[in-house]
């Protein structure tokens, strides 16, 4: 099963721009999610629109793709870094990973974990959860709550808080019923990838801005896998001196 692995990286950010390239123990973000990548292929590419990041990852020795600048998500970028690498190298790989290029405390036990869901030939996508710890969390709507079948696979995503536990109080639920953070790690066979970025957007994406449930709307399965692991998004320049932090206290 060989996998290629790709990391969408934008320069513009409402919240924090440039953040790919912030600091972490002295080192650019992206080249964080990059190394933790290598441990698990080397067909690792950084996909982004600027040329600051580009620059960037080539002098610390990864390998990057220049994309397009107006695409509606990770995963169109995704699509169009795969088509470039293919055209270039003329390899074929079986699945296309999707990392977060503001995700640098990923464990490489993710992304095998999520490259093993292909072994099963009906599995068309797959992703990560985490169960919540806490019950405040579970309310919290930057938080995305998945809700899974018997078989793994995804029956919903959302920002509410789902699923709802009829006449129990709300600071109980965690006690009634499990409640799955989802992580946004994903990995698709090439021709979904393909097909699913061809996709309109759909009304449930539209109402929660959550681009996963245009593929749900349209009848793909999306595998889910449970990890222990917790990874610290950044979204913020406060998160980012949370993750210094973390960082430190890690390598100590």
């Amino acid at each position: 099963m060989r996998a290629l692995i790709l990391i969408p990286a934008r320069y513009a950010s409402t919240r924090f721009p440039g953040k790919p390239l912030a600091s972490i123990g002295g080192k650019p973000m992206v080249r964080h999610v990059v190394e933790k990548a290598c441990l698990v292929t080397q067909d690792v590419y950084v996909a982004t629109d600027d040329r600051r990041i580009y620059d960037c990852v080539e002098e610390f020795g990864g390998q990057v793709v220049m994309t397009a600048v107006e695409h509606r998500s990770g995963t169109d970028r995704c699509f169009e870094a795969y088509r470039h690498i293919v055209a270039k190298t003329g390899e074929v790989f079986d699945v296309v990973v999707n990392i977060q290029g503001d995700e640098p405390f990923i464990s490489p036990d993710q992304v095998k974990a999520l490259i093993g869901c292909f072994e099963e030939p009906d599995i068309q996508i797959a992703t990560l959860a985490r169960k919540f710890d806490t019950a405040t969390a579970i309310f919290d709507p930057n938080k995305v709550k998945v809700v899974c079948s018997a078989r793994q696979t995804a029956l919903y995503f959302s920002r509410s808080a789902i699923p709802f536990c009829r006449g129990v109080e709300p600071e109980k639920w965690i006690s009634v019923l499990p409640f799955y953070k989802h992580i946004g790690m994903y990995a698709y066979r090439p021709e979904v990838l393909k097909a699913i970025t061809a996709l309109p957007q759909g009304l449930l994406e539209k109402a929660e801005s959550l681009e996963q449930l245009r593929w749900l709307e349209n009848g793909y399965n999306i595998a889910v896998r449970l990890t222990e692991h917790e990874s610290i998004g950044i979204d913020t320049p406060e998160d980012l001196q949370k993750a210094n932090e973390v960082y430190v206290n890690r390598s100590i």
